[in-house]
């Protein structure tokens, strides 16, 4: 029985998408959790054909005792890999224990630490200034010799969906920022850089046997309430010819410095008077409605063509169609107990809207956002002009009502 096993999975998105595609594709699917809730009635995970409970994803003797298993069962192991943080590089060295397609794990691993990268790609135009605090370091000194740079962006290494990301404009902030994130992190360096204005995009990107691949260039809309939450994808983005070949430029030498010859990573950049210059890299594609954005606007089913490679296969990437996608995420400005969502439907009415999701159920605790994770609805709308699959996707998001119980 030809199997793909899956280390972790969200409950939305690319991850759990991932799943649902593998089974298409004629998989016997196995996740390995360490969310006991999953394996209450699938919880939702009727795409996964075995679902096993392990306390400690990070266990490695544990989870390779577990896939040895299922190859006792009869299971005919095919790949092992990962959609989600921290298991990326973690799948890729366990699947290379069992003689599984060979992806670049040593660089995975590189692009899961954000210190790493600014050190490895140092050299490179598209670094901004950077420090890094160490745990020794004396706050005061490092505070005082970083007056003349603010406003400055504070985050652990070892972070996503904006999660603990923080922009400070005085020493005062600044010690604030290196207090609370040393409390959440203990024993970790934080990543200390300049923040960088202008338009911020997206770059989902395959890597086989050193042939780049721009699947994606996305441009993200933004907003900032002591945390940054994209609200907004625009795909494609518009940037002009010098601009893109510039773009190609900067990922290839990122590529190369980093050592990925065959995997899947995604790239936020900003464009800042002309020059794009590197926000952060992640070693997996981008999670939430991101298959869908590019689904729509390519026929490029980019989950499944990252699958092929991880089973050994040459990924399929020729555009089918080519339309502008918009995609609109949904926050909140208050926090309470959900009673309802209303207007789904209303919103599936309107021309040009592909697809509508509400992530939050009945009884669930929302607030405002402080990560990605607090996006609570999102609505894709396509057209053949970016300005009207934008207009279509904010016009369906206003039907979206969510009535909270004040808490």
């Amino acid at each position: 029985m030809k199997t793909i096993v899956f280390i972790g999975s969200n409950e939305f998105g690319t991850s759990k998408e991932a799943l649902a595609i593998a089974k298409e594709m004629g998989y016997f699917v196995v996740l390995l959790t360490d969310k006991r809730k999953l394996m209450m009635n699938n919880h939702g995970f009727s795409e996964v054909n075995q679902i096993v409970f392990m306390k400690n994803l990070l266990d490695e003797k544990q989870v390779i005792e577990q896939i040895k298993k299922l190859e006792k069962e009869g299971k005919q192991i095919c790949a092992c890999l990962s959609f989600i943080d921290p298991f990326v590089s973690y799948a890729s060295r366990i699947a290379k224990q069992f003689g599984l397609e060979q992806i670049s794990v040593d660089s995975l691993n590189l692009m899961e630490d954000k210190i790493k990268v600014r050190e490895k790609l140092a050299n490179l135009p598209i670094t901004p200034f950077y420090k890094v605090f160490h745990c020794a370091d004396s706050p005061k000194e490092f505070e005082k010799n970083s007056k003349a740079f603010f406003p400055l962006i504070v985050k652990p290494p070892i972070s996503n969906g904006s999660k603990d990301v923080l922009l400070v404009n005085s020493v005062e902030m600044l010690e604030d920022a290196i207090i609370l994130l040393q409390k959440k992190h203990p024993k970790s360096s934080l990543l200390i850089e300049e923040y960088l204005p202008g338009p911020q995009f997206l770059i989902e990107i395959i890597v086989y046997n050193s042939e780049i691949t721009l699947v994606g260039v996305i441009e993200q809309k933004v907003i900032y309430n002591g945390r940054f939450i994209v609200i907004g994808y625009k795909f494609p983005a518009k940037v002009n010819t010098n601009e893109y070949k510039n773009l190609y430029r900067s990922i290839s030498s990122i590529v190369e410095q980093t050592g990925l010859t065959t995997g899947s990573c995604h790239i936020e950049m900003k464009l800042v008077q002309g020059e794009w210059k590197l926000i952060e890299i992640n070693p997996r594609m981008s999670g939430g409605a991101m298959n869908r954005i590019i689904e729509e606007g390519t026929g490029i089913n980019l989950i499944k063509e990252i699958i092929k490679m991880y089973l050994g296969e040459e990924p399929t990437l020729i555009e089918t169609r080519k339309q502008y996608v918009y995609a609109r995420y949904l926050t909140i400005e208050s926090r309470g107990k959900l009673l309802k969502v209303t207007g789904k439907e209303l919103a599936l009415m309107h021309d040009g809207v592909k697809y509508v999701y509400i992530k939050p159920l009945k009884g669930k605790i929302l607030t405002n956002p402080y990560s990605m994770g607090n996006r609570y609805a999102c609505i894709i709308a396509a057209s053949e002009s970016d300005e009207k699959a934008e207009a279509i996707a904010l016009a369906a998001a206003k039907e979206i009502k969510f009535y909270l119980e004040p808490l």
